[in-house]
C-alpha cells in the first residue's frame, strides 16, 4: 500500500504540473473513440439487423409447401416466442367482367411481428401504419386490384366462394418475398376467412409461412431443435442467403464498421505510443534519483505501471462517458434517416470500448515504461547515459497481437488476418527501409543547398532512425485515413451503380417466343425502357461428375436451396453486363453443351472448371461441362441467372421469355393494357422491396459518413502528438542556435522545411501502402472490384506536405518563443 501511495502522490504530482496532459489526452480520445465507435456500431447494427427483420415480418420466418406442423408452432409457445402465420396462393379474380390474376395472402391476427402494415384510402391523402391486418370479413387490396376490375373502396370483392369488403388501398407489406405470389397484384386477407373460400384443395400449389419473435437464445435454441426436421420443401428463411441484394448491403456495411473500429482504434495506439515515449524520457532523471534512493527494478515497474493503470481506468470512466454523449449526438443527427425504433446501446458494447482503451494503453505504451526499470543510477551524474531500448519483438509485437485480434474478429479469417498484416508488414519494413536509405543521401546535397534548406534537411539526417519512426507514423495515419475514404466511397458507388434513379422495378414473365417481338414494341410503343429479353427453360441440377448432388451439397448452404427447386436456365451468346468472369473464358465461338455457373454457388458445391454437371428438364436428362465461373450483382434488380448456357445447349427444350423494366408510378395504369393485350404474360412488381434496399442503404451511407470522421478526429491525434514528441529537443535546439545568432526566421523556414519534406514522404508512402491493402481488402474481404486512383498519387503527397509543414510550425511556435537563457539554466 504504502509503494501504492507513493505512485497516486506521483501521479498528482505529473498532473499538477502538466506532465501527463498529452498522454491523458491522447488515452481519452482512444477510449472515447474505441467507445463511441463500439456503441455507435452496436447500435446501428442492431437497429439495421431488427430493420432487416421487417423483410421477414419477424426475428425468424419458416416457408413449407405444406400446412406448418401444429408440434413446430406447439414447441415455439414453450420457448416463449410470439407467432404468426401467412398463407400465400394464386386465385384468379372476377369482378364486372374483368380477370386478373392476383396473389391472395391470409394472415393471423399477430401478422406483422416485425414492421408495419401501410395503407391509404382512394384520395391517397392519408397513409396510415398499422400493426395488424385487415379485419375478418374485410380484405386490402392494392390499387391496381381496383383499377383492373373497376372496384372503389367499400364494394365487395369475392376470393373463391368468399365476398369480402374492401377497406383499404395496400401501399407497404414488410416481409414481400421475391417469388411468383407476392409480386403479383396483392390481396390481403384475414386468416379466418381463409377457410370459407374453399380456394385452397388438394394439389394446389401454396406456400405456408410461420414467424417468430422472441429473445435471441430462444430463438436460437427453436432454430436448432427444428432445422433436423426440415424436409426439403422446407427451410429457415435468413436475410443475407433469401435476400441477396439486402444480405449483401448489409454484410458490407458490417465489415466496414468493423474495420474503422480498428483504423480508430490503431490510430489512437500510435498517439499513445509517442506521448509514452516523451514521457518515459522526461522521467529518466527522476527514476535514476529513485534508483539511487534505494528502489529496486521491479519497484519502479509498479510505481509507474500501477500509476497508468489507475490513468487508463480514469480516463476509460471519462472516454466511455464522452463516446455514449458522441453516438448518443450522432444518432440525433440520423434521426430523419433512421427507423423509428432505434435499439438502445448495449452494456457489453459500453463494456468493450473501456477493456479495448486498457489494451491499447497497456499494448502501445508498454514497452517505453519497460525503459523506465533499466534506467542506471549513474545517470545522475551523466545525464547522457540513457537506458537500452525495450526489445523490438516486444515494442512492436503487442502491438501488432491487438491489431491482429481486431482485424481477426472484424473478418473471422484466420488466413485473411494473416494475409493483412503480412502485407502490410512487409511493405511497412521495406518502405521504411527505402526511407532511410533516402534520408542518408541527403547528407552530400547539403552544402550546396542554403542555410534554410541546410538545417531543414539536417534535422532529418542527423537522427535518421527517429526520422524514419515519425515517417512511418505520419504514413499510418494517412494510411488509415485513405483506407476509410476510399472504401467509403467505393461502397456508396457499388451501391448507387447497383440502384440508379430509373432501376427497372417491373418484371414480365412468361412471354411466348411467338409473343416476344411484340412485347418489346408495346413496351417501346408506351416508352417504356426494358433490360435486355432472355430465354428461360426450367430445369433441375441433379448430378456433379456423375455424382448425385445430394451426396456434395452440405446441409443449409445456399447450394441445398438450389438444389431443392427448378432453376431458371437460360442461355446466351455474350456475357451479361452484370456479370464478370472470375475463372475460366467465356465462350468465343460457343459450342453446345457448356455452363457458366454463378460463383458463390458453384463455392457452395464445390463445382471447378471443368466438371460435367447433369440437369433435369421436364422428362429428360442434359449434360453440359463448366467452361467459366462468374460474378454477378444481385441488387441491379435486372435478371440475373445461376447457370447460363451455350447458345443451342437447350434448343430442344420449351422456353419462354424474361426481362425487366422500369415504370414510373404515375404510368402504373399501362400495366392493365399490357395484362389484357397479353393475358400469358405475368408482371411482378417490386417498387416496394426497391424503396426498402434504397433506404436501408441510405441509413447506411450516412452512417459510413460519421464513421470517417472519427478516424479523421484520431488521425489528427497522431499528427499533435508526433510534433509534440520530440518537443523537448527543438526548444534545446532552437535555444542554442539563437544564442549562436540565428534569427526567428531562419528557425521558422527550417522548421516548416523539415515537416514539409517529413510530410511529403510519408504521403508517398501511405499511398503506395493504402493502393496495396486496398487490393487485398476489395478481393478478399469487400467483394469489390479495385481500381487504383492516379489523383490521389499527386494530391496526397502535396498536401501531406502542406499540412504537416504548417501542423509542424504551428506545434512548434513555442520553441521561438522561449528566451535561450532559460532553457539553458533548465538544463
Amino acid at each position: 500500500m504504502k509503494r501504492f501511495n507513493l505512485a497516486l502522490r506521483l501521479l498528482w504530482r505529473d498532473s499538477r504540473s502538466g506532465e501527463l496532459g498529452l498522454l491523458i489526452t491522447a488515452l481519452i480520445i482512444a477510449v472515447t473513440s474505441a467507445s463511441a465507435v463500439a456503441l455507435f456500431a452496436d447500435r446501428l447494427q442492431q437497429t439495421m439487423m431488427t430493420q432487416s427483420a421487417e423483410f421477414l415480418a419477424g426475428d425468424l420466418a419458416v416457408s413449407s409447401s405444406a400446412s406448418i406442423p401444429n408440434a413446430w408452432l406447439a414447441k415455439a409457445v414453450e420457448w416463449q416466442l410470439k407467432q404468426a402465420r401467412t398463407t400465400e396462393f394464386s386465385s384468379v379474380l372476377m369482378e364486372h367482367d374483368e380477370i386478373l390474376l392476383a396473389s391472395v395472402k391470409a394472415v393471423t391476427e399477430a401478422y406483422p411481428l416485425r414492421g408495419q402494415l401501410k395503407t391509404t384510402e382512394s384520395d391517397y391523402a392519408n397513409e396510415t401504419q398499422s400493426a395488424q391486418g385487415p379485419p375478418a370479413g374485410t380484405v386490402w387490396v392494392e390499387k391496381r386490384i381496383l383499377s383492373a376490375l373497376k372496384l372503389n373502396l367499400g364494394d365487395r370483392l369475392t376470393v373463391g366462394e368468399k365476398a369480402l369488403q374492401v377497406t383499404r388501398i395496400l401501399t407497404y407489406e414488410p416481409d414481400k418475398q421475391g417469388d411468383f405470389f407476392s409480386f403479383s397484384p396483392r390481396v390481403m386477407m384475414n386468416d379466418a376467412d381463409l377457410a370459407a373460400t374453399q380456394v385452397i384443395q388438394p394439389g394446389s400449389h401454396v406456400h405456408y409461412f410461420a414467424q417468430f419473435t422472441g429473445t435471441e437464445q430462444a430463438l436460437q435454441a427453436y432454430s436448432q431443435w427444428l432445422k433436423p426436421q426440415l424436409n426439403p420443401s422446407q427451410r429457415l428463411l435468413d436475410i443475407r442467403q433469401d435476400r441477396p441484394e439486402i444480405g449483401l448491403g448489409i454484410e458490407r456495411a458490417e465489415r466496414y464498421l468493423s474495420l474503422s473500429s480498428i483504423v480508430v482504434i490503431l490510430l489512437a495506439g500510435v498517439a499513445i505510443a509517442m506521448a509514452a515515449r516523451r514521457y518515459s524520457e522526461r522521467h529518466f532523471n527522476a527514476t535514476a534519483l529513485l534508483r539511487c534512493l534505494g528502489c529496486q527494478q521491479q519497484e519502479i515497474l509498479f510505481l509507474y505501471g500501477s500509476q497508468f493503470i489507475v490513468l487508463g481506468l480514469l480516463a476509460s470512466v471519462v472516454g466511455c462517458g464522452l463516446g455514449w454523449l458522441a453516438q448518443a449526438g450522432l444518432f440525433h443527427l440520423l434521426k430523419p434517416l433512421l427507423p423509428q425504433h432505434v435499439a438502445n446501446p448495449s452494456p457489453v458494447a459500453l463494456l468493450f470500448g473501456a477493456v479495448i482503451g486498457m489494451a491499447v494503453l497497456l499494448g502501445f505504451a508498454l514497452p517505453p515504461l519497460l525503459r523506465l526499470k533499466q534506467v542506471s543510477p549513474l545517470r545522475v551524474l551523466r545525464r547522457e547515459l540513457e537506458p537500452l531500448p525495450s526489445s523490438a519483438w516486444l515494442v512492436y509485437g503487442l502491438a501488432i497481437s491487438i491489431v491482429g485480434i481486431l482485424v481477426w474478429q472484424a473478418t473471422h479469417d484466420l488466413k485473411m488476418t494473416s494475409t493483412i498484416l503480412g502485407v502490410g508488414l512487409v511493405c511497412w519494413l521495406l518502405l521504411g527501409a527505402l526511407v532511410y536509405a533516402l534520408l542518408g543521401l541527403i547528407q552530400p546535397l547539403l552544402p550546396k543547398l542554403s542555410l534554410s534548406w541546410r538545417f531543414g534537411l539536417q534535422g532529418l539526417s542527423r537522427n535518421r532512425t527517429a526520422s524514419v519512426s515519425q515517417i512511418l507514423a505520419f504514413s499510418i495515419t494517412l494510411v488509415a485515413m485513405l483506407l476509410s475514404y476510399n472504401v467509403r466511397n467505393d461502397l456508396l458507388d457499388n451501391w448507387q451503380k447497383q440502384l440508379p434513379e430509373n432501376a427497372p422495378n417491373h418484371f414480365a414473365l412468361n412471354i411466348f417466343p411467338d409473343q416476344q417481338a411484340a412485347f418489346q414494341q408495346a413496351l417501346q410503343a408506351g416508352n417504356i425502357r426494358s433490360s435486355r429479353f432472355y430465354p428461360v427453360s426450367r430445369g433441375r441440377l441433379v448430378a456433379i461428375n456423375a455424382i448425385p448432388v445430394q451426396k456434395v451439397v452440405s446441409k443449409d448452404s445456399q447450394g441445398e436451396g438450389a438444389t431443392h427447386r427448378e432453376l431458371s436456365l437460360t442461355w446466351s451468346q455474350t456475357l451479361p453486363e452484370e456479370n464478370s468472369l472470375s475463372q475460366g473464358i467465356w465462350w468465343t465461338s460457343p459450342q453446345a453443351g457448356q455452363v457458366s455457373v454463378e460463383q458463390k454457388l458453384a463455392e457452395s458445391l464445390k463445382i471447378k472448371l471443368g466438371d460435367k454437371l447433369t440437369f433435369t428438364l421436364g422428362s429428360e436428362q442434359l449434360e453440359a461441362t463448366v467452361t467459366s465461373i462468374r460474378a454477378l450483382q444481385w441488387g441491379t434488380m435486372k435478371p440475373n441467372f445461376y447457370m447460363i448456357f451455350s447458345p443451342g445447349t437447350l434448343d430442344a427444350f420449351p422456353s419462354t421469355y424474361l426481362t425487366s423494366f422500369y415504370l414510373p408510378a404515375a404510368d402504373k395504369n399501362q400495366l392493365n393494357g399490357l395484362v389484357k393485350q397479353f393475358p400469358a404474360v405475368t408482371l411482378l412488381e417490386v417498387d416496394a422491396l426497391l424503396q426498402q434496399f434504397k433506404t436501408l442503404l441510405s441509413q447506411l451511407t450516412q452512417a459510413i459518413n460519421y464513421l470517417l470522421y472519427f478516424a479523421l478526429m484520431a488521425g489528427f491525434t497522431v499528427l499533435f502528438a508526433a510534433l509534440l514528441s520530440t518537443l523537448d529537443q527543438r526548444i534545446y535546439e532552437g535555444a542554442l542556435m539563437r544564442t549562436l545568432g540565428a534569427n526567428r526566421r531562419l528557425l521558422q523556414n527550417a522548421h516548416l522545411i523539415e515537416y514539409g519534406v517529413l510530410g511529403l514522404l510519408a504521403g508517398g508512402l501511405s499511398v503506395i501502402l493504402s493502393e496495396t491493402l486496398l487490393y487485398v481488402l476489395y478481393t478478399r474481404v469487400l467483394s469489390l472490384d479495385y481500381h487504383p486512383v492516379y489523383a490521389l498519387w499527386a494530391i496526397v503527397p502535396f498536401g501531406a506536405a502542406v499540412l504537416v509543414g504548417i501542423a509542424g510550425l504551428l506545434g512548434l511556435r513555442g520553441v521561438l518563443s522561449k528566451p535561450p537563457l532559460q532553457v539553458l539554466r533548465e538544463l
